[in-house]
């Protein structure tokens, strides 16, 4: 089995078809890690498309917001305002959807997998190093859990009390670029695809990976897409100009 590994769309339309162009043919199936919706200004177009696509989802903390399941309390003051305007433009089918999404983390059936949007111990909290790896890694059932989150590529490894990182070595000449990493037995993992619509690692290319259940690899992938388009339709809705520049910078 081949599974497309999405994550942190973010209403990043442009992002997510150049995403789905580059992948064309390589997967079977195609999993969602959540925060579909948040930022970006495609909110409903997006959802369109991983509700046909995905055959498993988790829910992010953004789609919890601008649906209205949770409160945006705890967000900065971009992130507050992009989430409500979110949440006023969000077709009633849509908001209905993201609201239906699970908690992770959700295992998919037939799979050594689960699928995360933060920590598997807790959805809302983010994995950005080996002391919030350390027990989400000793308490896992399954091999390798794929989380988003934190916007980040990489990840983190556990094996025989001996823990490392997962960083993929991309070119950075701006055209397609891929990194595979080999799954060892023994060994469990804690993976994340990178954002797709809102990469915060330096490298303003949509982010995204492949599982291969058969050769036994995660390939990291990076992929260019048209941030002017999508810089232009976050400064037409009239949303933080923040919003714009960060997909530029990368971070």
């Amino acid at each position: 089995m081949r599974a497309l590994i999405l994550s942190d769309i973010h209403g990043n339309l442009e992002a997510l078809q150049a995403v789905l162009a580059a992948a064309a043919g390589g997967y079977d199936t195609v999993w969602n890690l959540g925060d579909v919706v948040g930022y970006g200004a495609s909110p409903n177009e997006v959802t369109d498309v991983v509700r046909e696509i995905a055959s498993a989802s988790v829910r992010g903390n953004h789609d919890k917001v601008c649906s209205g399941v949770d409160t945006a309390e705890t967000f900065n003051t971009t992130a507050r305002e992009a989430a409500m305007w979110t949440r006023e433009h969000l077709r009633p089918d849509t908001a209905a959807w993201l609201r239906e999404q699970p908690a992770g983390p959700l295992v998919p059936p037939m799979t050594d997998v689960a699928l995360a949007h933060g920590s598997p111990i807790d959805e809302d909290i983010y994995i950005q190093n080996i002391r919030d790896a350390w027990l989400p890694l000793q308490s896992m059932q399954q091999q390798c859990t794929f989380f988003g989150h934190t916007h980040v590529q990489g990840g983190f490894g556990w094996e025989d009390g001996r823990w490392f990182a997962v960083t993929p070595k991309h070119s950075r000449n701006g055209s397609p670029s891929a990194w595979a990493l080999s799954i060892q037995a023994g060994r469990h993992y804690l993976l994340n695809p990178g954002s797709v619509g809102q990469p915060r690692d330096v490298d303003p290319r949509a982010a995204y990976a492949l599982y291969d259940s058969v050769a036994s690899t995660v390939t990291f992938h990076r992929v260019s897409y048209d941030i002017e388009l999508a810089q232009g339709r976050i400064l037409l809705a009239g949303l933080p100009e923040r919003l714009a520049k960060r997909l530029r910078e990368g971070r």
